[in-house]
């Protein structure tokens, strides 16, 4: 069944075969501009993504910055007793 638009079933044809017609644009909005402009556009793009990031207050920031340098010295302590203990080792067997 048809009506003055189209069949109710199947959509036109020649709507598909018009936009497969269409010739894509090359790069869009950056492929306008020179260097400056993209350069201006990355820039711009940066701020923006600088915007979404969810900053640490001080008190987080004290935190996380306490637990790093925490974590930092155990772990030159534990390769310190390591290195410790394989130069005994070495000094035991070459001797």
């Amino acid at each position: 069944m048809t009506d003055a638009v189209g069949s109710i079933d199947m959509p036109d044809a020649d709507d598909d075969a018009a936009e497969s017609k269409k010739k894509a644009r090359k790069g869009g909005k950056r492929g306008k501009k020179g260097p400056l402009g993209r350069l201006a556009l990355f820039y711009r793009q940066i701020v923006a993504e600088l915007r979404k990031v969810v900053w640490p207050t001080r008190s987080q920031l004290s935190t996380y910055t306490t637990v790093v340098i925490i974590f930092v010295v155990i772990m030159i302590g534990l390769v310190t007793v390591i290195d410790y203990g394989f130069q005994e080792a070495v000094k035991y067997v070459f001797g």
